[in-house]
């Protein structure tokens, strides 16, 4: 059975923008390869399986939406999640208090010695934050799982009696500490935004100037194995996944081993997040992957720091890079930082300015959308949740790609070209044969299906 293949592009010296390209087809024959790259794709040999792509609602994207017209702002959230007038985001994140991504430190409830909870409230986020996300649940078509991190408990459950500027968790505070993270899933449930999965803690080695909160290996791993496991299991909220780390790929086999290495406290534990700040480091996302096969891997945060920079094509480039191989190094999700930000990369109460992909000036009301907007959506669009990554080999590294079974049977191989010229290319599939050429600064997406 023959085999043709849709193909959507972006190209930098090109209007394509996610833009549908002619139709190439499979032949039995085998083509000449000449100069041409050859990616091999192998739907027999099936790794792991895709959670989905998506990006984070913070208080400062929801305050900036909340700068603009209703219909500017449904816009932006329409291009994120609907399924086909958008790229379908299907797995977010949010904060939970406050995070540097906030207009300031704020908690659910900051009165010192309730060990109780009973002053827990989410009334600050049902301000800015839970409307954005309600929008985007509200959007037709919209399918998305939601994760919930947080940067710092009360500052009265702290070492250093404050959010910001790290400290740890007060050991006597562990149990009401553990009962937060069930409070705010319930309340949140409530207030009609289901969370899907927590992560312990966002940056546990890292004592930011803003919201953060350090904890050992041996700190999380009896945290969870005696406190936050144990307590959401007593909450009926054992169905909630427990991600650990949340930090860089650097120390991301070595926390892993020292938390997992625990039998009872990788029993709650469904996988392991990371962020990309440390650098590629794409090895230790393989090797906590064939150490750990049974937990799951997403990247939960990534950014371009230093505030924004328009038009560098760049961003797009970077995000794709790293997609692929952490996809290929066995991550099964992919998590953007902020959706939408300033022109000036905030809000943010510390001034950690950071680019995104949707830029709004708000003095002149004006809406970027910048190159990692349409590369995150060469994946978050077409590679389906439920998705299997396939075997992709390919023969030269001037190209990078990434294939994946959709739960339709349907493949998608998306191809990265970062190079200054363009590409002639042939995919091998099941001793088929097709050929097209890549442009320069480009991510193609080939979605193949069954022909006759």
């Amino acid at each position: 059975m023959m085999h043709k293949a849709g193909v959507i592009r972006t190209a930098q010296y090109t209007p394509d923008r996610l833009s549908p390209q002619n139709y190439i087809t499979f032949s039995a024959e085998t083509a000449k390869t000449g100069n041409r790259i050859s990616i091999v794709c192998d739907p027999d040999t099936r790794y792991q399986k895709i959670h989905g792509f998506g990006g984070a609602f913070t208080e400062a994207g929801a305050a900036v939406l909340g700068s603009l017209t209703p219909e500017q702002r449904n816009g932006i959230i329409e291009r994120y999640f609907h399924q086909q007038r958008g790229i379908a985001y299907s797995l977010c994140r949010t904060h939970i208090n406050s995070c540097d991504f906030s207009l300031g430190n704020y908690s659910c409830d900051d009165i010192e010695g309730d060990i109780k909870l009973d002053n827990f409230s989410i009334k600050r986020d049902k301000q800015y934050l839970i409307p954005f996300i309600r929008s985007a649940l509200s959007t037709e078509g919209a399918r998305f799982r939601l994760l919930a991190s947080p940067w710092s408990p009360p500052s009265w459950m702290k070492t250093n009696r404050q959010m910001n500027n790290g400290g740890t968790l007060r050991p006597e505070y562990r149990s009401t500490w553990a009962l937060f993270y069930a409070k705010y899933i319930k309340a949140y449930k409530d207030a009609g935004v289901p969370i899907w999965g927590i992560t312990v803690q966002n940056e546990p080695e890292a004592a930011q100037i803003w919201d953060s909160c350090l904890y050992s290996a041996k700190q999380e791993r009896d945290f969870v194995r005696d406190y936050l496991g144990p307590c959401l299991v007593r909450e009926n909220l054992g169905h909630i996944k427990i991600i650990i780390w949340d930090h860089n790929r650097d120390l991301l086999y070595k926390r892993a081993k020292t938390v997992l290495s625990d039998n009872k406290a990788a029993g709650y534990v469904w996988g392991v997040g990371f962020h990309w700040y440390s650098g590629d480091q794409f090895d230790n996302v393989a090797r906590t992957h064939r150490a750990y096969p049974d937990k799951q891997l997403l990247l939960t945060e990534a950014s371009i720091e230093g505030g924004v920079k328009p038009g560098l094509w760049d961003r797009g480039e970077i995000y794709a890079h790293n997609i692929i191989n952490d996809l290929n190094n066995g991550a099964g999700g992919w998590i953007d930082w902020n959706m939408v930000l300033n022109a000036q990369g905030g809000p943010n109460h510390a001034r950690n300015y950071c680019d995104a992909p949707v830029i709004v000036d708000q003095d002149s009301g004006e809406i970027h959308y910048q190159s990692s907007f349409y590369y995150m959506g060469h994946f978050s669009k077409y590679i389906r949740p439920e998705a299997v990554r396939i075997r992709t080999a390919v023969s030269h590294d001037t190209l990078e790609a990434t294939a994946a079974r959709n739960p339709d049977g349907g493949i998608v191989l998306v191809i990265l070209n970062r190079g200054p010229n363009a590409v002639p290319f042939q995919v091998r599939l099941c001793g088929a044969t097709a050929e097209s050429e890549i442009p320069t600064h480009a991510i193609m997406t080939l979605l193949i299906t069954a022909g006759t």
